[in-house]
């Protein structure tokens, strides 16, 4: 289901590692490590690896991991697929051993409220050198709260595989910021005979705004280094770099 959800400019490994590594990172050493998680179908792991990194990829759904394996198998690409949600990834991963952690999707709205966000970026920034950094991706959730509960329509038909299908958005929206909120996705597939099949997930969203975010990852030792965050836009991008503690590089726990 969630290959209908890419954006046709992420749909291939290299397109997804062009758009999330080259234009937020720049570039790394071939040695260096990186972290993929809520890897989600494994398609900006895959890319990354294709380049030559060592990367670990890492989602709390068995299913994902299989699909990030299937992927990799299919571009004849090694990298190491481990099932771990947030909070879980320090008792599988070494503090301090990566140069990058990638969160991107509009994962992190999925995380538990304020405290479960925190446990998030806590873990993500353990698991970073000091200087590392995070790339997080993230819809703009005051823009999303401001319209209400409603479905959305894509306005054109997705492809994928030969296939036509029609995505739409149910959102559920709390009156609280703190409430858990809800998002309904259904896709509907078009199949050669004219028949309609549709398939739907409901998903829990704790929205969070862009100004509780920065302190959050601030509280954890990480810097904002870069920001696309616009009040008018529907998403953006943050890179955040963990601190270099003074005269060593303890974790920051």
């Amino acid at each position: 289901m969630y290959e209908w959800l890419i954006g046709d400019d992420k749909l291939t490994p290299a397109d997804a590692a062009a758009v999330y590594y080259s234009d937020a990172v720049g570039s790394l050493p071939p040695e260096a490590r990186v972290l993929d998680c809520a890897c989600g179908t494994g398609q900006l792991a895959v890319g990354l690896a294709s380049l030559g990194l060592d990367v670990v990829a890492a989602d709390a759904s068995d299913g994902m991991v299989r699909r990030t394996e299937q992927v990799a198998s299919e571009q004849g690409v090694s990298l190491r697929a481990l099932r771990a949600s947030w909070e879980e990834l320090p008792d599988h991963l070494e503090d301090s051993t990566f140069d990058v952690v990638f969160c991107v999707g509009n994962s992190l709205g999925h995380a538990e409220g304020a405290a479960g966000r925190m446990t998030a970026l806590g873990a993500m920034s353990r698991l970073l050198t000091p200087g590392g950094r995070l790339v997080l991706t993230s819809r703009n959730w005051e823009r999303v709260r401001s319209a209400g509960s409603r479905v959305d329509v894509r306005d054109r038909l997705i492809r994928r595989n030969d296939r036509d299908a029609v995505v739409s958005y149910y959102w559920q929206i709390e009156p609280r910021w703190d409430q858990e909120h809800f998002l309904e996705i259904v896709v509907a597939q078009i199949e050669p005979n004219g028949a309609v099949r549709a398939s739907s997930e409901r998903l829990s969203i704790w929205p969070y705004r862009y100004e509780d975010l920065v302190a959050q990852l601030h509280s954890v030792g990480l810097t904002i280094q870069s920001t696309t965050f616009d009040a008018d836009s529907d998403g953006y991008v943050v890179v955040a770099c963990r601190e270099k503690a003074e005269g060593n590089s303890e974790s920051v726990r």
